[in-house]
């Protein structure tokens, strides 16, 4: 059977959002997966934390109007309590929401600052074989003078779990070079049950988080906890990075764009023309405006004056590189 006779599977797409940017980051995501999928056949979840004594204030979504913009467009909104994470680490969201959604049904999850720019039934996801995003640096670990390297420092983390370091390995890769060991961006990852990624994830990421091996003892877990747990879930549930062909999330179907003005900057024409295309209707524009990045950026033209700045063929290697260049123009938002 061919790609384009198989027949779609049924999985539900889950983003996490609360009031602020996200929340019209999801406004995004929604109207571009309608735009570019129009045949999705699953579920569209929003994932909401509620209030409550680890959050600073209410994280729920504060307009009622966007919020019918989103279920219009499809939505359901799940909301989930925050028993670990809160405020002092919001990213841990994705971690805690897991155990709300459907029990026993497939999931992708995507981060918020996401253009769906093609048609996810054709991606062909395998899910009792978790992967997540490649599109990453290598932001972690930062191995010390006279600590352990990158060998010593991820292989504390599978002892600690009893998971099998030397499997992980990418041997096509040198030694003590950050790609040979297992390393996701947590912008988007799936499995076949919510449940059980879930509570692997959440005891990790407690387990790394409040008894770190020894080695671990000069890192920082802040912002990287999740994508620190992440390779480990991965890895434990039989999944690794050759779980997907390369070109598809993160390539023709998906852009994780990150900021606005990083999307203008260095993301395919395709991804321009969806978010033009989902930003055009008057209900879109009405909403969208109220948020100050997208309304310079996409509607007073800064976003164009940023992509002339860049060769899209010829970008610079580290996305530091990328933000200075923007801000030393006078261009950067988030």
């Amino acid at each position: 059977m061919t790609r384009n006779s198989r027949i779609p599977q049924i999985f539900n797409v889950v983003i996490v959002a609360q009031q602020g940017r996200l929340a019209y980051e999801a406004l995004l995501f929604a109207a571009s997966l309608r735009h570019s999928c129009p045949d999705f056949k699953g579920r569209l979840l929003i994932a909401e934390p509620q209030p409550g004594p680890l959050w600073d204030g209410d994280p729920r979504f504060a307009n009622d109007t966007l919020r019918d913009a989103l279920i219009d467009l499809g939505a359901e909104f799940i909301p989930f309590q925050s028993q670990h994470f809160g405020s002092a680490y919001p990213y841990g969201n994705k971690i805690e929401m897991l155990s709300a959604l459907p029990a026993g049904e497939p999931f992708v999850f995507f981060d918020t600052d996401t253009l769906i720019t093609g048609d996810l039934n054709d991606v062909p996801f395998d899910f009792d074989r978790p992967s997540a995003s490649l599109r990453r640096e290598g932001t972690w670990p930062e191995p010390q003078l006279y600590g352990p390297g990158y060998t010593g420092l991820w292989k504390s983390l599978y002892d600690k779990f009893d998971l099998d370091f030397a499997s992980s390995l990418d041997l096509s890769q040198p030694d003590e070079y950050w790609r040979r060991y297992l390393y996701f961006n947590a912008g988007f990852f799936y499995y076949r049950c919510p449940r059980e990624f879930g509570e692997l994830f959440l005891r990790y990421a407690l387990a790394v988080r409040d008894d770190p091996p020894v080695e671990l003892c000069a890192q920082s877990f802040d912002p990287w906890l999740d994508q620190i747990v992440l390779p480990l879930v991965i890895h434990a549930l039989g999944g690794g990075r050759d779980a997907l062909p390369s070109g598809l999330l993160d390539g023709t179907v998906s852009c994780h764009y990150r900021f606005l003005p990083l999307l203008y900057a260095r993301e395919s024409d395709r991804a321009i023309k969806v978010l033009e295309a989902v930003t055009a209707p008057n209900r879109m524009k009405k909403l969208l405006k109220e948020r100050d990045a997208i309304k310079r950026m996409v509607y007073q033209g800064r976003g164009a004056k940023v992509r002339v700045l860049f060769d899209q063929d010829n970008l610079p290697r580290r996305e530091q590189a990328i933000r200075n260049r923007i801000k030393s123009n006078g261009f950067w938002m988030r």
